[in-house]
C-alpha cells in the first residue's frame, strides 16, 4: 500500500479509488458512494472487486477507517464486506443497516 495522500471527506471520494482492508490488502475500488448530500449523510460505498471477479460489495460507514485522496482503508478484513443483495446479520437490531444495504442493491440493480 503506497502513500494514500491527505485525508478527504466522502464528498471528494472518487470512483476508482483503491480500497484496502485493515491488513493492507487491496479489496477493490470504489464503484459508487452512497449518501445524501442534502442531508449530509454518508452511508458507505460500493466496492467493485476487480476485472476478473466482477463482484460488488458494500462497505458500511462503520467499516471504513480512513478515506484519503488515493485510497480508502477499511477497519475490517475484506471478507467481512457483503454483497448488497445479502441481508446483513441483525446483530445491532438496526433498520439503518438494512436500509443502507437496500440502497446499495438498488444502485447495482439499476433501480436507483
Amino acid at each position: 500500500m503506497n502513500d494514500l495522500g491527505p485525508p478527504i471527506a466522502y464528498l471528494a471520494l472518487e470512483e476508482g479509488t483503491p480500497v484496502y482492508d485493515r491488513e493492507g490488502r487491496r479489496v477493490g475500488v470504489v464503484a459508487h458512494v452512497l449518501g445524501d448530500v442534502t442531508a449530509d449523510v454518508f452511508d458507505g460505498f460500493i466496492v467493485h472487486e476487480g476485472p476478473l471477479a466482477a463482484r460488488h460489495l458494500f462497505a458500511d460507514v462503520d467499516q471504513i477507517a480512513e478515506m484519503h485522496e488515493r485510497g480508502v482503508l477499511l477497519s475490517v478484513p475484506g471478507d467481512e464486506l457483503h454483497a448488497p443483495s445479502e441481508r446483513p446479520d441483525r446483530v445491532h437490531g438496526s433498520d439503518q443497516i438494512e436500509e443502507r444495504m437496500r440502497r446499495a442493491w438498488d444502485w447495482i440493480s439499476g433501480r436507483r
